[in-house]
């Protein structure tokens, strides 16, 4: 047997629940009472979860806006031997939400880190689609302004399912877009308010989904839309006679 002693782990990344509380795993609820700092992206967001698991912990903002300013801080602190857990608002951290940076920099001094499986939005919206799982790319927040449409027009021919994440007031300015560019007749999905009680699926065209939410005097919820890829024409058997 080797006497070497394990490597402790010193970054926690740590999925949150989307909604419904029952979703936080047991694993995250001990990581979360034992490690010494929780990292939050919204302290009063993540401190009215931590209450609700009777976890009384000091806590860090970081956020989209201070992680530049904050990682070395943070490795610092870490480096001192400092346990530390990253939670986003809700679901996984670093998918869409700042994480990525600190990992990066964790991992190139050396400093172990451990990313916890758990809740995160597009799993449940892209398996409640009904298009094809087997191959997909998760997109996130397409560019708000500069590289928008080019961004669309090269996923136009994308053969895998795609999944993107939208705000309720971007969702119908974004499906419009998509069924121009897209097609009116390709098949999507939106989902908003996952695990939540007033939880919502509506599958259908691009452009039967972009006039339902147009006509939808408020939408409320964070946003999974899922559109499937586009179809692949195969040559009939007359064509490839001809060719030959």
């Amino acid at each position: 047997m080797s006497d070497a002693v394990a490597t402790p782990t010193l970054l926690y990344l740590v999925p949150t629940p989307i909604g419904n509380l029952e979703d936080i795993t047991l694993r995250a609820i001990r990581v979360l009472g034992e490690v010494d700092t929780v990292l939050a992206e919204d302290t009063r967001t993540s401190g009215r979860l931590l209450q609700h698991l009777d976890i009384k912990k000091p806590m860090l903002s970081y956020h989209l806006h201070n992680e530049h300013q904050q990682v070395q801080r943070l490795l610092d602190r870490l480096e001192r031997g400092e346990r530390m857990a990253l939670v986003s608002d809700a679901g996984t951290p670093g998918i869409s939400d700042p994480g990525f940076l600190l990992v990066r920099e964790c991992l190139a001094r050396g400093l172990k880190v451990e990313c916890l499986p758990g809740a995160t939005a597009f799993v449940p919206a892209l398996l409640k689609s009904g298009f094809g799982a087997e191959r997909f790319t998760f997109e996130g927040f397409l560019p708000v302004k500069k590289g928008r449409q080019t961004r669309l027009q090269e996923l136009a021919q994308e053969t895998r399912t795609m999944i993107f994440y939208e705000s309720p007031h971007r969702i119908v300015k974004t499906l419009g877009q998509l069924a121009e560019t897209f097609g009116p007749e390709r098949p999507a999905s939106v989902s908003r308010e996952l695990t939540k009680l007033f939880e919502e699926t509506v599958t259908s065209t691009l452009a039967e989904l972009h006039a339902d939410f147009d006509s939808r005097t408020a939408i409320k919820g964070e946003i999974v839309l899922v559109v499937q890829g586009a179809k692949i024409e195969k040559p009939s058997k007359a064509d490839k006679y001809d060719e030959a």
